[in-house]
């Protein structure tokens, strides 16, 4: 059997068991209610009683109206990615691959004759399968949302433009696959999921943030923050949506300090690294 197609059979397989796995729906489910009470309800509330304390302070209804437009669904789509819907995604990506250790999966795979790397790949493909579904999902969402509130505020309706909805695509995929499969990584790394989703949230949320705000008084890590996955992703998010550096209200997680070509090449190498180096992990060691 070719390696093509075992690595097709195992995506098929590993599509089957996710599709049945609970785990995968309440990650889903718990990033598209993030994204709708962060990116439409928190603003409607504040536009609709006049009270700037749900949404960004310092800013009009008319502005707070524009940001729930149609045409501006690819930057509510993208801004709560590179924090939350990054996080979600790694607690995906750790959960597929250390459940194989602690359900036995891998080791039951391995005794049976089936090859190492076309598991892995069928494995990463049908993870990357679920990112993009996620992504699809959460656009369509937030499309039907906005089509709402324009339609009962009595506004035009523009659809963005297929320019800016492939731009916030493919960054969207960018990210979250990255953080999907750093995951996956942290999971062969750890054999099992509770370990690798403790350290995989407590890089994402705390310890970057920590480096980020260190790096404002020592420059060498500063350098250093510059090249980690939490600072690239939200800064080729922040590229995309525009955000401006003098706002003192800005999305968590979404930052301006790489450019976006160089923090693009860098997400992509991240993703490339991690499908490399659980490749490796698992060919070289035992299972058992």
């Amino acid at each position: 059997m070719s390696t093509t197609t075992a690595t097709v059979r195992s995506t098929r397989a590993e599509l089957m068991r996710l599709r049945a796995w609970p785990a995968v729906w309440i990650t889903l489910g718990a990033w598209l209610l993030l994204s709708v009470m962060f990116g439409y309800l928190f603003t409607y509330l504040s536009y609709t009683s006049g009270d700037p304390g749900f949404a960004d302070e310092g800013t009009t209804q008319a502005q707070q109206l524009a940001r729930m437009m149609p045409d501006a669904v690819p930057n509510v789509f993208l801004q709560g990615m590179p924090m939350f819907g990054g996080a979600l995604m790694m607690v995906l990506g750790a959960l597929v691959a250390g459940n194989g250790y602690g359900w036995g999966t891998w080791k039951t795979l391995f005794s049976q004759g089936v090859r190492r790397t076309p598991a892995l790949l069928g494995s990463v493909s049908a993870l990357t399968a679920v990112v993009v579904g996620t992504l699809v999902v959460t656009f369509g969402l937030d499309l039907g949302i906005s089509l709402v509130i324009a339609a009962s505020e009595s506004q035009d309706v523009v659809l963005p433009s297929l320019g800016s909805v492939g731009e916030a695509a493919g960054a969207g995929f960018l990210v979250l696959e990255m953080w999907a499969l750093l995951g996956f990584l942290l999971g062969t790394l750890a054999r099992g999921p509770a370990l690798s989703v403790g350290l995989g949230l407590v890089w994402a949320l705390v310890v970057e943030n920590l480096l980020r705000g260190v790096g404002q008084l020592l420059g060498w890590v500063e350098s250093l923050t510059e090249v980690l996955p939490g600072t690239s992703a939200g800064s080729l998010i922040g590229a995309v949506i525009g955000i401006d550096p003098s706002s003192g209200d800005q999305t968590p997680g979404v930052l301006d300090t790489v450019p976006a070509d160089r923090a693009a090449i860098t997400v992509a190498v991240y993703v490339v690294l991690a499908v490399v180096a659980s490749i490796a992990l698992v060919r070289r060691r035992d299972v058992a």
